[in-house]
């Protein structure tokens, strides 16, 4: 189960979901000084063509310093020509989002987080909220799954990393200035579902690899960072990927999802326009892809940058 914690390390890169967004809301989180990543990226880029159609896939990252600049060039050149920016969510309210996920999220009334786990899981966890500054009752409200997500944000969203600054928030704001269509590939409510849907055991799992490995969290999220800013897929699929893991989580969170966008894309080859596709970097990297699943269904996908 090691690669637990390197699938939460990559969370700003496609698989937080929302939950970055809607972390920092529940938990109002100070960040700290913006981390320096500055430098022109130039993150990958593939294309999807059938006659009049063509459809451009785009990893994200979900929570990003102010000062790197991505936007440019071909990425620049291809999201102009679309007709439609297509995201994992549409645009929502903050407010009800942050309320979606407090209905998963939080135990029942008089639970305590704490109390559930296991000696050796409530010693990584207390560890771990205390060497970041926080008091140990600080998740004691929820559910394993979200703990395990928020103390693996909590660092990332202390450190300078903001969701504000994410790509796919930019996206958006680009999108609604210029009055661009928006479609969405799956709800918040849904995706919120899929954590909450673990079975208890592997939760538990999930927190207490995050917990041991939570000082590498930022650490590995910046390696990652950098291998998306060079267009490196390779070496961002080689960080991912590093780890064997339980083959359960990454089933519900990556391959199955894939293969359902997969699907939505081959369908809309055969309704002509552009569309920009964007989604976690994540999910465009290593096994089980995107673009493996593309492919599986017949469908060529081009790297254009």
């Amino acid at each position: 189960m090691q690669k637990f914690r390197k699938i939460i390390s990559g969370l700003a890169l496609g698989l937080s979901l929302v939950t970055l967004p809607a972390l920092a809301a529940t938990q109002r989180v100070p960040t700290a000084q913006p981390v320096k990543l500055q430098s022109i990226a130039h993150p990958a880029l593939w294309q999807v063509q059938k006659g009049a159609t063509t459809i451009y896939l785009f990893g994200t990252v979900h929570a990003l310093p102010a000062d790197v600049v991505w936007l440019d060039g071909k990425l620049e050149q291809a999201f102009n020509r679309s007709d439609a920016l297509v995201t994992e969510i549409a645009d929502q309210n903050p407010e009800e989002m942050r309320n979606q996920l407090l209905a998963k999220a939080l135990l029942p009334q008089g639970g305590n987080l704490r109390d559930s786990l296991p000696p050796k899981t409530r010693f990584a966890l207390e560890k771990a909220l205390t060497g970041i500054g926080e008091p140990v009752s600080r998740l004691d409200p929820f559910r394993p799954w979200y703990a395990a997500v928020a103390l693996s944000t909590l660092p990332l969203i202390k450190a300078g990393y903001d969701p504000e600054q994410g790509v796919d928030t930019k996206l958006g704001a680009l999108a609604k200035a210029r009055g661009q269509k928006r479609e969405a590939l799956e709800t918040a409510a849904y995706q919120f579902g899929l954590f909450d849907g673990l079975p208890l055991p592997l939760q538990k799992s999930y927190l207490q690899e995050v917990a041991v490995g939570a000082p590498k969290i930022t650490g590995e999220l910046a390696a990652m960072i950098a291998a998306w800013k060079a267009g490196d897929a390779a070496k961002l699929a080689r960080l991912m990927n590093a780890e064997e893991s339980d083959p359960r989580l990454a089933e519900v969170l990556l391959y199955q999802r894939n293969r359902a966008w997969a699907q939505w894309i081959k369908a809309h080859l055969d309704q002509p326009g552009t569309l920009f596709v964007a989604v976690g970097a994540g999910h465009l990297a290593g096994k089980g892809s995107l673009q493996e699943q593309l492919r599986k269904l017949g469908v060529t996908v081009k790297r254009v940058q």
